[in-house]
Formats: C-alpha cells, sequence, structure tokens
C-alpha cells in the first residue's frame, strides 16, 4: 500500500502489526514513523515504549524477541529496525546472520501489543522472495515514492498553509527548482519563508529569488535554463555568481555536461514515445527535474544537443591542458548559446 492508506488506518486506530517502509523519498517515510510513534505511543511513554535497531549490527532474531515481548507501563510498543537489506535483491555483506524464517512465523503470528517497523533503504523489495510475497498479501509493504511534479506542488503549498502563509504565482516553482526539488531541504526553507512573511503573509517569486540559497548543482541547472531560454544577461549573472562562490570552472564544466546529457536521454526517451511520468526512473532523476528537462528538450534538435555535449567535452579537454582559461572558455560557450 501507499503511505497515505497507511496513515489513515493509523489516523482511525488500526495500525497494523508489521510496516515494512521502503521507496526512495525518505522524507516522507521518516514523517511516517514519527506519525505513526505520535499516534501510538503517549508522549510520556516513548522514552521506553519505542526501541530502535539497526540490522547491520542485530542479528534479526534479537529484534523478534524484543517485539514479542511486553510493553513496559504502555499500552503498546513500537520496534523499528533499519537496513532490512534481506527483502531486497541486494547482496547482503555484512556479517551479522538474519534468520528470516523467524519473521515468517512472526508475520503469521504477531505480538498484539507491538508495532514491528522494518525499514529498507530500497527502491523496490525483491518480490521473487516468499517471504516478501507474504509481506505484500498481509498488507505490511508501505512504499514511499518520489512526489510527481503535481504532488510536489500540493505538498509545498499544503505546508505553506499549515504555515499560515502563500505564495504568489511562480514563486513555488522557483523554491522547489532552487532546492533541487529535495523535500528535506524544502521543508527547512518553507521554515523560513514562513518566519519572513509572518501570519496571513505572501512570498513572491523575487522574493523566494534573494532568501532561498541555492548550491552549486542548482546553480548550474539555473544557469542551463536561463541559457536555453536565451536569457543570456541572467546565465551571466548565474556563473558570476558561481565564480564568486569559489566554485572551479571545471566542477561547473562538468555539470553543465551532465546537464545536457540529461536533456538529450530525457529527449530521445521521449521521442520513443515514453510518457513524462515513465522518462524520470529510466533517466534517473526527479519527476520534477525531468519535467524542466522536458520542456528543455523541446527546444533543441538531437543534432544540436549532440552538437553542445561535444562542445563541453572539447572545453574539458582544452581546460585541463592548459590551451583555455577557464573562466573564458565558459564565457564563450554561453555566447554561441545565443544561436
Amino acid at each position: 500500500m501507499d503511505y497515505k492508506t497507511a496513515a489513515k488506518q493509523i489516523a482511525g486506530g488500526k495500525a497494523l502489526p508489521v510496516y515494512i517502509c521502503y521507496g526512495a523519498e525518505h522524507y516522507f517515510r521518516e514523517e511516517f514513523i514519527s506519525y505513526l510513534i505520535a499516534k501510538t505511543i503517549e508522549p510520556e511513554y516513548r522514552d521506553f515504549a519505542v526501541s530502535k535497531f539497526d540490522l547491520a549490527e542485530t542479528p534479526l532474531a534479537a529484534v523478534l524477541e524484543d517485539a514479542g515481548t511486553p510493553p513496559f507501563l504502555a499500552n503498546r510498543k513500537i520496534v523499528i529496525a533499519r537496513n532490512a537489506i534481506f527483502l531486497t535483491g541486494a547482496k547482503d555483506s555484512g556479517k551479522v546472520e538474519h534468520k528470516t524464517d523467524l519473521l515468517q512465523q512472526y508475520i503469521q503470528s504477531p505480538y498484539e501489543d507491538t508495532v514491528l517497523v522494518l525499514i529498507v533503504d530500497a527502491d523496490k523489495l525483491d518480490e521473487r522472495k516468499k517471504l516478501v510475497k507474504l509481506l505484500k498479501e498481509q498488507q505490511a509493504t508501505v512504499e514511499f515514492a518520489v512526489p510527481n511534479e503535481t504532488e510536489m506542488v500540493r505538498w509545498v503549498e499544503r505546508k505553506a498553509a499549515e504555515l499560515k502563509f502563500r505564495f504568489l504565482p511562480g514563486a513555488v516553482d522557483r523554491l522547489i527548482l532552487n532546492t533541487g526539488a529535495k523535500l528535506q531541504s524544502l521543508s527547512v526553507e518553507l521554515e523560513k519563508l514562513s518566519l519572513f512573511a509572518g501570519p496571513g503573509g505572501e512570498v513572491s517569486l523575487d522574493q523566494v529569488e534573494s532568501l532561498v540559497a541555492r548550491d552549486a548543482e542548482q546553480n548550474v541547472f539555473l544557469l542551463v535554463e536561463e541559457a536555453v531560454n536565451r536569457r543570456l544577461d541572467r546565465a551571466y549573472a548565474i556563473l558570476q555568481d558561481l565564480i564568486k562562490q569559489k566554485e572551479e570552472p571545471i566542477k561547473i564544466l562538468f555539470l553543465l555536461a551532465r546537464q545536457f546529457r540529461i536533456i538529450l536521454q530525457v529527449k530521445e526517451l521521449s521521442r520513443q514515445g515514453h510518457s513524462p511520468a515513465q522518462i524520470a526512473p529510466l533517466a534517473g532523476i526527479h519527476p520534477y527535474a525531468a519535467k524542466l528537462a522536458l520542456e528543455q528538450a523541446r527546444k533543441y534538435e538531437l543534432k544540436q544537443l549532440c552538437d553542445v555535449i561535444g562542445q563541453l567535452a572539447e572545453l574539458d579537454f582544452q581546460m585541463k591542458t592548459g590551451a583555455i582559461d577557464k573562466l573564458f572558455a565558459l564565457e564563450m560557450f554561453l555566447l554561441k548559446m545565443r544561436g
């Protein structure tokens, strides 16, 4: 099931005895676990009614032994165990032995006063395994997938409403772009913007631009966006900011080349008939980044993109051999983008 369904069950007082939490979006996963604890264990009992284990260091048998013991004082207890790699197709190189047959036995007869949470740092479980099939039959698996563009925007707007401020047109998209669509970063920046706006306040695109810091990767992403749209004055300004931040020109060039390779890959996948939703996982990028790359790709022919990547490869060689001034090379590349 998805985490929203699981959260509704918990809100209705119907928490399941076992949850297997997996998927790429760790922020939602941690929110879910915090919500589970808040709804299941009273605050005064949380210090001793919540057990935490790392399966890279602790045998599964010890975790299940704890899960099978009565809670102390509290009505229920939660046992959380991270790194349940044995539920994936990955090879477990750890030295700890996990008797997974014990988990199979526990699932069939779980301790009624315990909620067992196993955390898997992987996008998928290995559904070929008998244990995983059993867990799915029991509705115990909870997926935390990366939100798509629409879900991301709604999440930001909902969080802003909870913080009692709102965004003006264009501001949400720029906030997501500046933070790289990373929920942890978005959460921090939303708190900061709420303090700036105050209760009932509004945040504009320009205010997001001035208040929300971008890392080098996001600056380069925005640089490409401005260059692709022939806004060379803005692109030059971003380049100068990167240099002032002491970013190495060769690193900037590397990030430029990577972004144009993404644009090329997205364009080719689109040409093959893949939908925007399918492109993101195939390209290994966030859905929001895939959406922007697709918009950028529409402004180029495949040959043009190949030519740009070729130019960047040549500039990389010239920079590393000292044949050209590094900053001058980047400025000349942007000038050629004018088309």
